[in-house]
């Protein structure tokens, strides 16, 4: 029954008050005693089913409690009411401890009627209801992960309103309400250096989502880093990288930053987790480059460097399109095979994206006479003979 649900409907159209005085309910508790069901009047309540047993459900519990207790700092008028799935009063209470907001006395027989009357199907679920006490809105559990407390006051509303902005932002070409917010306008160096998301403005830009626990990332970092220091080391660079942690805690985060000669957004901002639901983030290593108009370019900006390296700013299609061609007429100049004196089998020609030759030892790209046998590749330039 652990799991997100697909949305909930109230059976009946009765307020939660009356709801629950009809049950025999006259109070709910609170971690200072118990509150009268007319506490929660004029405000928007909402009712959250959850377990001790259940690690989703205790997963999300301090989640909830940070965005709670933000909202309530904002003079937010909100109750959240905890209707538990606990099979006894021990779990219940033990669950109940580390909860600020109300919740309904523990009965196994009352909570299955208010579950089956919500009809809520799995946990955690969270679903808020009107100034009225009725259910209007489907599970927000969701919402909540992608949004945190600006999905107050959690209505299908505040949903597209958020959601409008996401795509104002993700086509809108504002590089300062992509990474600067209220609190913060500046991006951080490894060192802690504050550079101003103005300074950005004109250059473009490559959003890199990571992280230390991550050894694709750790491969791709070292790609990164061979055409960011090729790009930044031209005259007039407009060329930079933000960094947009996808670490499990600080330690991690200082630890990828400490290898990146680029810029980041600090941990502790939730721009970090706005950037990943804008760009639609579902795996790492990704990058997302924007123009210097700062449009999107491209959200694979992983498999361009990957394949073309520095070469390919400002990373437009036009300019795929321009190393396409050039490659081709190089590659069309080369034999298909070739006899080399410095290797005992034939040599094929193969498009590759990065090797190490065996004969110069320095790392080519693009093109390779590769032996099938035995796993040998010569760069062109070292070519001596062709058959």
């Amino acid at each position: 029954m652990a799991g997100h649900g697909l949305g909930v409907e109230c059976a009946d159209r009765d307020d939660i008050r009356t709801v629950l005085a009809s049950e025999g309910i006259d109070f709910l508790l609170s971690g200072e005693g118990k509150v009268p069901l007319s506490s929660t009047e004029g405000k928007t309540v909402c009712l959250f089913f959850s377990a001790n047993w259940c690690r989703p459900c205790r997963t999300f519990t301090p989640q909830l409690v940070q965005i709670y207790n933000s909202l309530i700092k904002t003079g937010r008028m909100i109750d959240i009411i905890f209707i538990s799935f606990d099979r006894d009063e021990t779990g219940f209470v033990e669950h109940f401890e580390s909860m600020p907001w109300l919740a309904v006395p523990f009965n196994v027989d009352l909570h299955r009627r208010l579950i089956e009357r919500y009809h809520v199907d799995c946990i955690p679920s969270f679903i808020p209801l009107g100034l009225d006490g009725k259910s209007i809105e489907e599970d927000a559990i969701e919402f909540i992960e992608d949004y945190a407390a600006s999905a107050f006051p959690f209505t299908r509303q505040r949903k597209e309103e958020l959601k409008a902005m996401d795509n104002a932002n993700l086509h809108g070409g504002k590089v300062e309400q992509l990474l600067a917010n209220e609190g913060r306008n500046h991006v951080i160096s490894r060192s802690g250096r504050e550079v101003l998301v103005t300074e950005l403005v004109g250059k473009t830009i490559g959003l890199y989502f990571a992280a230390h626990w991550c050894p694709p990332c750790r491969a791709f970092t070292a790609q990164l880093t061979e055409a960011y220091n090729k790009l930044v080391a031209a005259p007039n660079q407009i060329f930079e990288i933000i960094f947009v942690s996808t670490d499990r805690d600080r330690q991690e985060f200082d630890q990828s930053l400490s290898n990146m000669p680029w810029l980041a957004i600090p941990y502790e901002d939730k721009a970090r987790q706005d950037l990943c639901r804008i760009f639609d983030i579902k795996g790492i290593p990704a990058l997302v480059l924007l123009g210097s108009d700062g449009k999107t370019i491209s959200t694979n900006g992983r498999a361009i460097i990957s394949s073309y390296g520095a070469m390919a700013f400002p990373f437009t299609e036009s300019r795929t399109t321009e190393i396409e061609a050039a490659l081709k007429e190089e590659g069309d100049a080369l034999p298909r095979q070739v006899k080399d004196p410095k290797h005992e089998h034939v040599l094929k020609l193969d498009r590759a994206k990065a090797y190490v030759c065996d004969y110069c030892k320095k790392t080519g790209r693009f093109w390779a006479f590769s032996c099938d046998v035995c796993n040998y590749d010569l760069h062109p330039t070292c070519l001596e003979e062709k058959l």
